[in-house]
């Protein structure tokens, strides 16, 4: 049997306690799952290694039997000592045809000269899994259903997933119980789904809030006028009260998108003054003719007393 350094594997003292083993073993794991590491083929070897020394340390029961074969070099060959046959039972071949984990892992299920024979497999949890989801902005709102494809080769399979109305750009979704399946009772995994937003054609997303550029003639913002303008629920009239600027934001109140609680968020109509790129003859003496009668500068930032 070769022996493995489990303080070693966490990077632990001897002497650690739990808590201390808990905080090593959750940060390696994260560092080396193989989902997330960038690490390369290495990582799932790394993390087998960690998770095995977790799975001994935090066990009181196992850790004293493990500490009970004191302090060796890492992978050297060794017989446990004699007093471990009174937990695993005299053993005909001895114990080079196991591994400590194996050994360690069977504590516990069964005493005397059938421990041995007891061991059973140990129950491993299924794999999570992470995949990110492009949604359009009307399907972010009512909801919709997408299909994901889970697993590899023979143990593939498709998923139809439920999004619920109201999700926003960045929110992750847990999928619980619906990753790899388990083995030998052990939990299922889950499924994490990033949702982004792709970029629509009109509206600017500001989590629930949807902003728009409204363009005006120069006389619907100095007159005031009725415009149509678009929702996600279709179009609706928007009145522009008069003498309204560019920039100023035009508010229509649970217009927005669903926030996932009943509710929605609004949607902004922002104020562009825009002006014909040409100009009819009529148009022309009609632009000539307000600039006559008119006292208003615009770069004075006032109206009625600026010299001519």
């Amino acid at each position: 049997m070769k022996y493995k350094d489990y303080y070693e594997a966490l990077g632990v003292p001897r002497d650690a306690d739990l808590a201390q083993i808990k905080k090593a073993y959750r940060k390696l794991a994260r560092e080396h799952h193989p989902d997330v590491s960038k690490a390369g083929g290495g990582s799932e070897a790394r993390f087998k290694e960690v998770a095995e020394a977790y799975a001994t340390l935090k066990d009181p029961e196992k850790r004293k039997a493990y500490d009970e074969l004191g302090r060796r070099p890492q992978g050297e060959e060794f017989a446990p000592p004699p007093q471990w046959e009174q937990h695993f039972g005299s053993r005909a071949g001895g114990f080079g045809d196991i591994d400590l984990e194996e050994l360690l892992a069977s504590l516990g299920r069964g005493r005397g000269a059938a421990g041995a024979g007891a061991r059973g497999p140990r129950p491993v949890d299924g794999r999570d899994y992470e995949t990110t989801v492009s949604l359009g902005l009307e399907d972010a709102h009512r909801g919709t259903t997408v299909n994901l494809e889970v697993g590899e080769g023979q143990g593939a399979r498709t998923l139809e997933i439920k999004i619920p109305p109201g999700v926003t750009d960045g929110q992750k979704l847990r999928l619980k119980g619906k990753g790899g399946k388990g083995r030998n009772g052990g939990a299922d995994g889950d499924i994490y789904l990033h949702l982004t937003l792709a970029p629509h054609p009109v509206f600017r997303v500001d989590r629930h809030d949807l902003y728009f550029d409204l363009l005006l003639a120069p006389w619907e913002a100095a007159l005031g006028a009725e415009v149509e303008v678009p929702t996600l629920d279709g179009p609706v009239v928007l009145t522009v009260a008069p003498g309204t600027r560019s920039g100023r934001k035009l508010r229509l109140r649970g217009r927005g998108m669903a926030n996932g609680s009943g509710g929605r968020g609004d949607l902004y109509a922002v104020a562009l003054i825009d002006v014909p790129p040409t100009l009819s003859e009529r148009e022309r003496e009609l632009f000539a003719e307000l600039a006559k009668v008119s006292n208003f500068n615009p770069r004075g930032g006032q109206h009625g007393n600026a010299s001519r």
